[in-house]
């Protein structure tokens, strides 16, 4: 009855079965893995560009000695990661890299983490003496002046966002004088004010984009956007800047880890 049960088992296993999905080469990879690792491996060295076709399931079965559903395991799991789309009845494609809001960092930060040079545009650089909501998202009295930044943010040649900053005016002298334009904003706080940024309390929601914001990003009218109400404080609790952020749906996702 052993061998039987062998020759039974292993036929589960060719024919495609969720057993195969987890198959473990030498190194204790799963094989779903090793196609991942495989397919991210040549996009980070550029033989696959963003809009290139990725081998098909069939394929990389083939080409991994894997199941067909192994094969489609991987691909499912790259899509969800937004590293390829599929485009059902043509095929699958490297997706245009998205920035993952799951960690408090600037944006050009975020820009590097997916191997991207962020760049800004100031459109708007001034100290503001009449904002009381800023001032109360920052805990300020309500005729406090506040350096208000507004910023068009760049990468790869496109538009990827529009961020309104604003600090108070009192504890950040001189800041409008600093290179904001080509610096990270954080690494100027950090330096030049020895501010210590520790954590952010953000609001997320979609809204539409209206027609100068449409016009700012390069999308129509009416887009989805990403809209971001974020104060960030230091690592003693003290509200150091608010923003408000739109970001381009198609280029941005936010990633969130829940716990039971």
């Amino acid at each position: 009855m052993k061998p039987a049960s062998i020759r039974t088992s292993t036929k589960k296993m060719r024919s495609g079965s969720p057993e195969q999905a987890l198959t473990k080469n030498r190194n204790g990879m799963p094989a779903y893995q090793r196609i991942q690792n495989a397919i991210q491996k040549r996009i980070d060295s550029g033989q696959l560009q963003p809009g290139d076709a990725v081998a098909s399931e069939r394929d990389l079965a083939k080409i991994h000695q894997v199941s067909l559903m192994t094969a489609r395991h991987a691909l499912a799991s790259l899509e969800r990661e937004g590293v390829v789309e599929r485009r059902r009845g043509i095929g699958t494609f490297v997706a245009a890299p998205k920035i993952h809001f799951n960690k408090l960092m600037s944006y050009t930060e975020q820009m590097a983490s997916r191997s991207l040079i962020a760049a800004s545009k100031i459109l708007f650089a001034k100290i503001m003496d009449n904002e009381p909501e800023v001032a109360a998202r920052l805990s300020l009295p309500p005729t406090s002046s506040v350096i208000k930044l507004e910023r068009l943010r760049h990468a790869a040649g496109e538009p990827f966002a529009l961020e309104m900053c604003h600090l108070s005016a009192a504890e950040f002298p001189g800041l409008l004088e600093t290179p904001v334009g080509r610096e990270s904003l954080f690494g100027i706080l950090e330096r030049n004010y020895k501010v210590e940024l520790g954590y952010a309390d953000e609001e997320v929601d979609a809204t539409a984009a209206d027609p100068r914001i449409a016009e700012l990003l390069g999308v129509p009218r009416r887009d989805p956007l990403l809209r971001i109400r974020q104060v960030i404080y230091s690592t003693k609790g003290k509200a150091i800047m608010y923003v408000l952020g739109f970001y381009r749906s198609d280029r941005h996702n936010l990633v969130i880890r829940r716990f039971r």
